[in-house]
């Protein structure tokens, strides 16, 4: 017999159509089982697909499973943030209430969502604290891994995971002319316990003004969620956000305001507003933002 699947396709991390993250969201999901989740999210192409489920706290207005085109993954940043927004356009985010992951794991703390049915709306999520790896050895290695030749990195720059419940590998560029990966499709070598080919490539370069508070990010994924490159990632930005600071790339204040341009070459330009408060000279919260864009509404048959 066959069912109906209610959807909403928005674009995050901008304020324009056809910009940013495009997220599908799958609403009254609980008849739809593992499998055919995959199918759909691999149906529909995009980095993300959330479905929507019934809460299993009280706390919560929604539980939420994320799949890439490859894989389910226990948290993503463009997926809460954009899946929030829709709650709360559709009157189903009531104010305390927030949507939570079927997964154990130690992502977004709390999601706000300044959303209305105007084309334009902004929403945000706090992160878990940002953990750091130390610096990977070898970065001759990694640059050539990467199509790169070392003198492409950014010189005392250090090589290192990072993660608020999603690991990433982050590579600092020397500027934003180097570009990115040569060779996107190939897994990054395993060194210093850190590197290896479960984690997404993400690449960046500073502005050299640490004042700027801007960065031009890529992130490259297709040897773990099926994902080439992705246009905007919210989960990889708060240990971005940490990062820069920590390792003198952002100047420091009690305030700070950093800017990541990502998805530029793909032709999906998003801006991921990263918000980071300090006490006592250590990071106290980290906040990821953005930009939601409604762009389809519609109806899947399975």
């Amino acid at each position: 017999m066959t069912r109906e699947h209610r959807f909403a396709q928005v674009d995050v991390f901008t304020d324009r159509v056809f910009g940013g993250n495009p997220l599908a969201v799958v609403f009254d999901a609980d008849d739809l089982g593992d499998a055919e989740m995959q199918s759909i999210a691999r149906e529909m192409n995009l980095s993300e697909t959330t479905f929507l489920l019934p809460p299993t706290r009280p706390e919560c207005a929604a539980r939420v499973r994320i799949f890439t085109p490859a894989r389910e993954v226990p948290f993503a940043g463009h997926p809460t943030i954009g899946t929030s927004w829709v709650l709360a356009t559709e009157g189903l985010l009531p104010q305390g209430t927030r949507a939570s992951s079927s997964k154990k794991r130690s992502g977004p703390s709390r999601s706000s969502s300044r959303a209305t049915r105007r084309a334009r709306a902004f929403s945000g999520c706090a992160t878990a604290r940002a953990v750091l790896g130390p610096e990977l050895a070898n970065r001759a290695a990694f640059a050539a891994a990467l199509g790169l030749a070392e003198a492409d990195l950014r010189p005392g720059a250090p090589i290192c995971t990072g993660s608020t419940g999603s690991a990433f590998l982050f590579v600092p560029l020397r500027d934003k002319a180097t570009g990115g990966p040569r060779r996107a499709g190939r897994a990054p070598p395993k060194g210093g316990g850190g590197g290896g080919p479960n984690l997404g490539v993400f690449v960046f370069a500073a502005d050299p003004d640490p004042k700027a508070g801007r960065v031009y990010s890529r992130m490259f994924a297709p040897h773990t969620s099926g994902i080439p490159e992705d246009p905007a990632t919210g989960s990889a930005s708060g240990p971005l956000g940490a990062y820069l600071i920590t390792h003198g790339l952002v100047a420091p204040a009690p305030s700070v305001s950093i800017v990541s341009e990502q998805g530029t070459v793909m032709g999906r330009q998003s801006f991921v507003h990263i918000k980071i408060a300090m006490r006592g000279g250590r990071i106290s919260e980290l906040r990821v933002g953005g930009g939601v864009v409604p762009v389809i509404e519609g109806r899947l048959r399975v």
